[in-house]
């Protein structure tokens, strides 16, 4: 995802505006959830913190190694569970990330209208990391995920001479609402939770 901007909630022409931004001064407490899906804005704007954040251009890496892992999440995905790509998570009144990827429950999946789920349906969400998100990737959101109680998160880093995925997974502490990193995996992708997952990483050589 791109840098951090924010933008008014009202696009009037009336709206005061700052310098020759294109966007009108933000709400002095920022965005909310609710104004946040009622703005004309580009496609995969996450909102963190009551600020809107934009897309930027995103290396080859990214594409393929969401595939991959898309597919694999598939393979063996229980009939109560659905995989889904790129679509917002409500985590409070003032953030809705847009993972890369998550698996949500099909009692929430029901809609093909909806524009977002809600963090208690979500049990799985994985963000590839980006040169421009390295640290929303690895801090942020991680923090924001476990703090609204979503079970299990995956980081996914390019590595390795091969540049290669690695999939660093992690499990949440329901106590102190943190991650604890159940592991770094290379080449294959072997979990029995949150369902049975077996990917191979190296297939990206394919892609």
């Amino acid at each position: 995802m791109g840098g951090t901007m924010t933008a008014e909630a009202l696009p009037e022409s009336s709206q005061p505006r700052r310098g020759d931004s294109p966007w009108p001064v933000p709400p002095e407490n920022g965005y909310t959830v609710d104004d946040f899906f009622t703005l004309d804005l580009p496609p995969h704007t996450e909102l963190i913190d009551g600020s809107l954040v934009f897309v930027s251009p995103q290396r080859k890496f990214h594409t393929p190694a969401m595939y991959l892992l898309e597919q694999g999440l598939r393979q063996h995905v229980p009939d109560d569970l659905r995989v889904r790509r790129e679509m917002a998570v409500v985590l409070g009144k003032r953030n809705a990330p847009e993972p890369d990827l998550v698996v949500v429950t099909a009692q929430a999946d029901k809609d093909q209208r909806q524009t977002r789920y809600q963090a208690a349906d979500v049990l799985l969400a994985v963000e590839v990391v980006s040169p421009d998100s390295e640290d929303r990737d690895r801090d942020t959101k991680p923090h924001k995920y476990a703090g609204a109680g979503i079970k299990h998160f995956w980081l996914v880093e390019m590595a390795g001479e091969h540049d290669r995925p690695m999939v660093v997974t992690y499990e949440l502490d329901p106590v102190n609402r943190t991650y604890i990193s159940t592991g770094a995996h290379h080449d294959r992708l072997k979990l029995s939770v949150p369902y049975d997952i077996d990917i191979d990483l190296t297939a990206i050589d394919e892609l």
